[in-house]
């Protein structure tokens, strides 16, 4: 999300000459990798990132921070980079550097590009394919820190209004790009949306924007600002990931924000159960408003703020939860001779979703000490790892109900040598009559062919960990304190009929299970029934995309021409008391009480029959207030 740095500048990078390698085969990975939804080092070991960013750009002499944050117990740290859209750019030697002094601190050094920070909204702004130059433009500095070094490849790389190519597609070119470079490292791709991904277009299509990776090494990064101020927002987002086993951190948050006031004690205790990195922002130097984000004061590590506190000292923070990584320091381990094989494991205390997993002890004799074992799920070419214990025994949670698991053990040492699979032990974890886990939260829904009488709404499915599965939906109409069912299909998207023209319809939907367990409700999406004339005119279909305690987005707000030509449009709402519109693109808004005029652009005014075009806003509105804007209507000149 937006931040705002006590130093600034507005050069873009200009385009370096692109290498040319031939490109990685999958199975070339080295350093730093994803195993199934983890970080692992080379050695196997599981990395799990605990730490803090640090502008590095902004206050190049301020290289002392790297031990500093070491000493508060970090793991890691972000180190942020300019390659000209701020100056003096980060060159190879200055990179090289930071890369030493992370190693000194033994510390897992993530260099991110901040110079695409909000392409296609901000001005300066760079995109991805530009700062893929970057990179090989530093390249040298790069090669051979793979088990240190992490490249973020841009920060927070798309705004919130539409750019060409989209996210998914410029994410999928800089990775593919970076690897015919030939960059092992593991990549770290930003969301779009300033890293909130509140359009969910990450979430999405990351499985696609993985496939684009050959070595299978690219880890996604969501922010977590004032999008994720409750629980549920929270666990919503880290569940689509889990459950579609993409590996997933937690790149930035903080503990207050400009746009609304972030959950920071589920994310850290979230983040910590699923075994999840993350990154608070930042370490010190925050501007314009927002120096609140300081974890200590003037870099002083002596004058840890509230924020710092909390995020170093308090439940589930990064002194109590980091582990330093085995590999961090670059040595090459003397000790070859790997533990012996663990015995045949068994599986007790079987539920829906979990189960305890025994087994007979290891013994180590090459030098570095039996250091504990990995679990893992026999699941074809690729084994995900479902923990790390450092007992003989270990709670596996998580689990799908009424699913076959088969389960191996492998011993590690202190050098990070495996041991041989264990035998395999299988079971079963139940399911069915105890369901009482409802389903994920339907995404927004959006209307499509709205007519006198009727509409289509089509959302984004739920998923069903509960056991019984997921057995449809049911939309509703919001119409004060009874919310009349227009219907129950079993797939994400219904055809309305019977409707009255000429109104005004808000409709949310909420998933069942074959329990009976229902969802939360859906954002709202908002239509206009036409008026039933074979004439021109137009017609408005708003959609809620996201909300949070003092804010909204509505986008995107179709307007569709009727039968005839439209050269531009008027679109008219009501902003409930109290509400404001604070930011708006594709629409000149013009405001009366609370009565806003939305009209056309130059692009998107001139619609042929049938024709749609769009624009968004964001309002602001008072805290706790959950109303949204009702009464939009459309005209024709």
């Amino acid at each position: 999300m937006r931040k705002w740095i006590a130093l600034s500048g507005a050069t873009v990078l200009a385009l370096l000459v692109s290498l040319f390698v031939t490109a990685l085969p999958a199975d070339a990975a080295v350093g730093l990798r994803i195993s199934g939804r983890n970080i692992v080092e080379a050695n196997g070991n599981n990395f799990i990132i605990r730490g803090t960013s640090h502008a590095h750009t902004w206050f190049p002499t301020q290289t002392s921070s790297i031990a500093n944050i070491k000493a508060k117990g970090a793991n890691a740290v972000r180190i942020v980079l300019s390659g000209g859209r701020w100056q003096p750019a980060n060159n190879a030697a200055d990179v090289a550097n930071i890369i030493s002094l992370c190693k000194a601190s033994r510390l897992v050094c993530i260099l991110e590009n901040h110079d695409t920070t909000g392409f296609g909204e901000q001005g300066g702004s760079i995109s991805l394919d530009a700062a893929v130059n970057y990179w090989i433009s530093i390249q040298s500095a790069l090669t051979g820190q793979e088990n240190t070094v992490i490249i973020n490849i841009g920060n927070e790389p798309v705004g919130n209004n539409a750019v060409t190519p989209n996210w998914t597609q410029a994410t999928s070119a800089a990775i593919t790009r970076m690897r015919n470079a030939g960059f092992q490292h593991l990549l770290m791709v930003d969301a779009p949306n300033w890293g909130q991904d509140w359009q969910f277009a990450m979430r999405d299509t990351a499985a696609s924007v993985k496939a684009a990776d050959p070595t299978g090494n690219t880890v996604f990064s969501i922010h977590m600002y004032g999008v994720f101020d409750t629980a549920a927002e929270i666990n919503a987002y880290l569940n689509a990931f889990q459950t579609a086993n993409l590996p997933l951190v937690i790149g930035e948050f903080g503990h207050n924000h400009s746009d609304g006031n972030p959950d920071e004690d589920t994310i850290m205790a979230q983040a910590q159960a699923r075994g999840l990195g993350y990154l608070g922002w930042s370490w010190s130097g925050n501007g314009g408003g927002v120096e609140y984000l300081d974890q200590v004061t003037n870099f002083d590590p002596n004058q840890l703020t509230s924020w710092g506190t909390r995020l170093f000292n308090g439940p589930n923070g990064i002194a109590s939860t980091a582990q330093e990584c085995s590999l961090c320091g670059g040595t090459t381990p003397t000790d070859t001779t790997p533990p012996t094989t663990p015995g045949a494991p068994t599986a007790s205390s079987v539920t829906s979703t979990g189960a305890t997993i025994s087994w007979g002890a290891s013994t180590d004799s090459g030098g570095s000490g039996l250091a504990g074992y990995n679990v893992y799920r026999e699941q074809g070419t690729t084994d995900p790892l479902l923990g790390q214990s450092t007992s003989n025994s270990l709670a596996l949670t998580g689990l799908t109900a009424n699913t076959q698991y088969q389960v191996y053990v492998r011993a590690r040492d202190g050098a990070g040598n495996l041991s041989g699979n264990s035998t395999l032990v299988t079971f079963t974890t139940t399911g069915g009559t105890t369901d009482t886990t409802p389903p994920t939260t339907p995404g927004t829904p959006t209307a499509s062919g709205v007519t006198s009488s009727g509409a289509t709404l089509t959302w984004t499915a739920s998923t069903d960990s509960g056991g019984s599965g997921l057995a449809g939906y049911n939309v509703y109409r919001e119409q004060g304190t009874t919310d009349p069912l227009l219907g129950s299909p079993t797939t994400n998207s219904i055809t309305l009929t019977g409707l009255t023209a000429n109104t005004q319809y808000q409709v949310y939907v909420r998933a069942r299970d074959g329990a009976g367990n229902l969802s939360g409700n859906s954002s709202l999406v908002t239509f206009t029934t036409t008026g039933g004339g074979t004439g021109g005119g137009c017609t408005v279909v708003a959609t809620t995309q996201n909300t949070w305690n003092n804010g909204y987005v509505i986008q995107p707000v179709t307007v569709t021409a009727g039968s005839s030509p439209i050269t531009s449009w008027t679109v008219t709402f009501t902003l409930p008391a109290g509400h404001t519109v604070s930011g708006s693109w594709n629409a000149t808004f013009t405001q009366s009480g609370q009565t806003v005029t939305a009209k056309s652009v130059s692009h998107n005014g001139n619609l042929p029959a049938g024709g749609s075009g769009n624009f968004g806003f964001q309002g602001s509105r008072p805290n706790g207030n959950t109303a949204v804007p009702t009464g939009y209507t459309c005209t024709t000149p």
